[in-house]
Parts: structure tokens; C-alpha cells; sequence
């Protein structure tokens, strides 16, 4: 009875766990998607290093969505048992909640597991990779296209603009090139069509450029030099790109053994060493609320006897997201050193534990126990008195 019972419990949660897990990942992908299409736009970079910088993201999304997951999987499975009175004969052949939350308990300590590795060791990564990419399109060096109908700085000295772009932006037409050289000397081009040409130095391109007009200037000359052409390169010096910091540079893109090393280190300054040690155990209080999960969902979970309120979900939802929204909040109270990080992020975890664990023995220990029991009956009786108002307001309704 008891393995067979676990395994129904398990197909429950899993299903609500798993939508819940995909649907929020992809709202926040792409709330993301959006912002990063109008900034790799605005770079000029390829469209393709966006879904890479999304990849990038995931990690950070996950540790987002998996509590949130668990908390609504758990709820929504065992609402669908109080609802369809399953609860009620589970509970009647002697299965206490606490036998009912084993199978909540392994899906809390795998994913918790889950969301360790991930904030702990993966997130790191590639949080770095995802500022790595971002650095790399405002330095250009991802291959900024040239963009068509503008005038495009390359370097410091030099203005190109096209009137058409083809082949990846290295066949050009209609070109106007306006660079400044040493002295005052100045260098204007039109040309008909261009073609950028790699050569054996890195750092130099060539435009060659075919069927124009040149024109020279500089302080010494009574006239400027005009010259027609059918062909002529124009060496252009690429700016040199600085290298990306390494990583570790910010607490979040280190590991939490790195954080932990880094902030007993001697030459570790106070407040860097508040703001790591606040961030490694704002990444601890994170995974260890998973733990407390199980207790708050099956607590608001079970409605009152001939009810159907939803009220319960509702709360979920605004629990979780305050209580990461109190660590967040403590842990930039840690960093400024203002408060020691282990005061200002446990003290709240183990109110939060305090308050789920009255929850659920309310329900489970209480006769007759219902820990959101004022809250549903104030809930009923506002959504009765606004039926009445909507009821009102149909019949002054004029025909």
C-alpha cells in the first residue's frame, strides 16, 4: 500500500512540478529574449550570440523556477487529493501527513541538490560567460556588421558610410570614407563598391575600393588633392580589444568554496569580505528553504471542508516570492556591513521555519486545524459582498 501510494503521489507532483518549472523558465527567457534582441541590435552584433546568452541565463532561471516548482507541485497534488476526497481515505487507513510527506521530502532533497550545484558551481560560470559575451559585443569583437544608411566609427579617426551591404557586411556600395590623419591632414573617399580584405597582421584590414574619387587636404596645401581611381586599398587599423577580466572579479560569478576561500583570505578588505561572506549565505538560506517547502505546500494545500478556494495557491506564490525577496534584501544589509550576514539572512529562514512548521502542525496536529482558516472566510464572505455589488450593478443597469 504504502510503495504503491508513494508512486501515485510522485506522478502528481511531477506533473504540476514540471509545467510549472517550463512555463516560469519561459516567461522570464522571454522577458530576456526581447531585451537582448534590441541590445545585440543595438551592438550591431550577430542575431546568433543571443540564444547564447540565453543558454547563459538558464542557470540563474532555474534557481528562480525549481522553488517555485516544487512549492506549487507539492500543493497542487495534494489539493487534487483533499478536493477529490482521496486525502480523507488516505488519512482514514492510517497514513498520518507526516507518512504523506516522504515522497514531497525526496523531490525537496533532489532538488535541492539540483539548486546547490546549480547556484553553487554552475551559475558561476555562466554568469561570467553571459557578461563575457556582453563585453565582447560592445568592444566589437563579435563582428559588428557595418550598418547600412549610418555613419560607423572605426577607430578613433576614421567615418564609413554605405548606402548597401551584401555578403555579410564585406561587399559594400556606395561608399563615403572620411579619416583624419597626423597634422591636420584629412582623407575623403567615394567609391562605387568596396570589399573588406583579411591580412597577415590582425590587427589591419583592407578596404579596397573600386571606380572613385579621392580627395586630400592638409594645412600645407593651397588646394586639396583630388584624385579619380578604379581601384585603391584603404588600410584600415583596427582598435585593439582589451581582454575580458577574469573571472571572479564579482561575487556572483564565484563558487561558493571560492567565496568561501576568498573572504577568510588575509588580504581580503571588510567590505568585500561582508559582501561574500552575505552572498555565500544568501546562496545557503536559498537552497535550504527548499526544505521547508513541503511543510507550507501540504499547509495550504487542504481547503476547509465544502470548499473549493484557491486561496492557497495564491498565498504560495506570494510567500515564496517575499521570502526570497527578505533574503535579497538581507543580503544587501549583510554586504554593507550594516548587520553580520549570518544574523541578517538565518534570523529570517528560521522565522519562515517557525511559521511553516506552526502551518502544518495546525493542520496536521489541530482537530479540526486549518491554518489559513480566518484568511478563507474573510476571502468568502468579500468575494460574497462583491457578487452582491456586481448583482446591484446589473439591475440599476439601465435596458
Amino acid at each position: 500500500m504504502g510503495s504503491l501510494t508513494d508512486r501515485y503521489l510522485a506522478r502528481l507532483i511531477a506533473v504540476p512540478l514540471l509545467g510549472t518549472l517550463v512555463v516560469s523558465a519561459m516567461l522570464l527567457v522571454l522577458d530576456k529574449m526581447l531585451r537582448l534582441f534590441d541590445f545585440v541590435a543595438q551592438q550591431g552584433g550577430p542575431v546568433s550570440v543571443v540564444w547564447k546568452m540565453l543558454a547563459n541565463m538558464l542557470p540563474e532561471y532555474l534557481s528562480l523556477g525549481i522553488p517555485i516548482g516544487l512549492m506549487l507541485g507539492i500543493l497542487l497534488a495534494f489539493r487534487k487529493l483533499a478536493l477529490s476526497s482521496e486525502l480523507d481515505v488516505l488519512r482514514a487507513v492510517g497514513m498520518s501527513y507526516g507518512r504523506l510527506l516522504r515522497v514531497p521530502f525526496m523531490y525537496a532533497a533532489a532538488l535541492a541538490l539540483l539548486n546547490l550545484a546549480i547556484v553553487g558551481f554552475v551559475q558561476p560560470y555562466a554568469r561570467y560567460a553571459y557578461e563575457g559575451l556582453r563585453f565582447e559585443l560592445r568592444s566589437g569583437a563579435l563582428g559588428a556588421s557595418i550598418k547600412v544608411g549610418e555613419f560607423t566609427k572605426l577607430g578613433k579617426k576614421m567615418t564609413l558610410r554605405v548606402e548597401q551591404s551584401r555578403d555579410g557586411g564585406k561587399a559594400l556600395t556606395g561608399i563615403f570614407v572620411m579619416a583624419a590623419g597626423k597634422d591636420g591632414k584629412t582623407l575623403a573617399v567615394t567609391a562605387e563598391h568596396g570589399r573588406f580584405m583579411a591580412t597577415d597582421d590582425p590587427n589591419t584590414i583592407i578596404l579596397r575600393l573600386s571606380n572613385g574619387t579621392l580627395v586630400h587636404d592638409a594645412p600645407g596645401f593651397v588646394t586639396p588633392r583630388v584624385l579619380a581611381f578604379v581601384g585603391h586599398d584603404l588600410p584600415i587599423d583596427l582598435p585593439r580589444m582589451e581582454a575580458f577580466r577574469t573571472r571572479g572579479g564579482r561575487d556572483l560569478e564565484m563558487t561558493m568554496p571560492e567565496l568561501a576561500r576568498t573572504a577568510h583570505e588575509s588580504g581580503t578588505d571588510a567590505q568585500t569580505r561582508a559582501e561574500l561572506r552575505a552572498n555565500f549565505h544568501f546562496r545557503l538560506v536559498e537552497v535550504a528553504t527548499m526544505f521547508l517547502l513541503p511543510l507550507l505546500a501540504l499547509a495550504l494545500a487542504v481547503p476547509p471542508k465544502r470548499s473549493t478556494s484557491a486561496l492557497g495557491v495564491f498565498l504560495s506564490i506570494v510567500m515564496i516570492v517575499t521570502q526570497h525577496k527578505i533574503n535579497e534584501y538581507a543580503e544587501a544589509l549583510g554586504g554593507r556591513g550594516s548587520v553580520d550576514p549570518i544574523i541578517a539572512l538565518w534570523v529570517p529562514f528560521l522565522l519562515f521555519a517557525g511559521l511553516s512548521w506552526w502551518m502544518y502542525r495546525t493542520l496536521a496536529h489541530v482537530p479540526g486545524g486549518q491554518p489559513i482558516g480566518a484568511l478563507e472566510r474573510v476571502a468568502a464572505q468579500s468575494g460574497a459582498v462583491f457578487r452582491r455589488w456586481l448583482r446591484l450593478l446589473r439591475k440599476e443597469k439601465p435596458a
